[in-house]
């Protein structure tokens, strides 16, 4: 009787641990980052031929997603959105933030400014 008493006891701490390890990890997990992209577009045909195929790679390279590219779009409140809205999802905002400071991003971006005019900005989403 001491011996399953023990083993019980034994079974009862390892469950109790692993539940708390499984919460410290779900503590840990950094939330979602969402890039919002909004686009002007001057010249289509340089833009299509020169910078889409470029900031695709390089996004979905990065583990971006593309959740909004370029679809129509309304005007809820305030001044209306330019004519273009792309939206990217990343894992984590550092993850983004790697793509946004390398130097790849940096050439694609000088390449699209010639095609179009581009506001783009990060927004760090709810924790799972």
């Amino acid at each position: 009787m001491n011996r399953q008493m023990t083993m019980g006891l034994a079974m009862l701490g390892s469950a109790a641990l692993g539940a708390a390890a499984v919460q410290t990890l779900h503590a840990q997990a950094k939330p979602p980052a969402f890039q919002i992209t909004e686009i002007t577009v001057n010249n289509q045909d340089g833009y299509s031929k020169e910078f889409l195929p470029v900031i695709g790679k390089l996004t979905t390279d990065a583990g971006g997603k593309f959740l909004a590219r370029g679809g129509k779009t309304i005007s809820v409140q305030g001044a209306p959105p330019e004519p273009r809205i792309v939206v990217v999802q990343y894992d984590s905002l550092d993850k983004m933030q790697a793509l946004f400071d390398s130097s790849a991003f940096k050439q694609a971006i000088a390449v699209g400014n010639k095609y179009a005019t581009q506001r783009t900005f990060g927004v760090e989403g709810v924790s799972p």
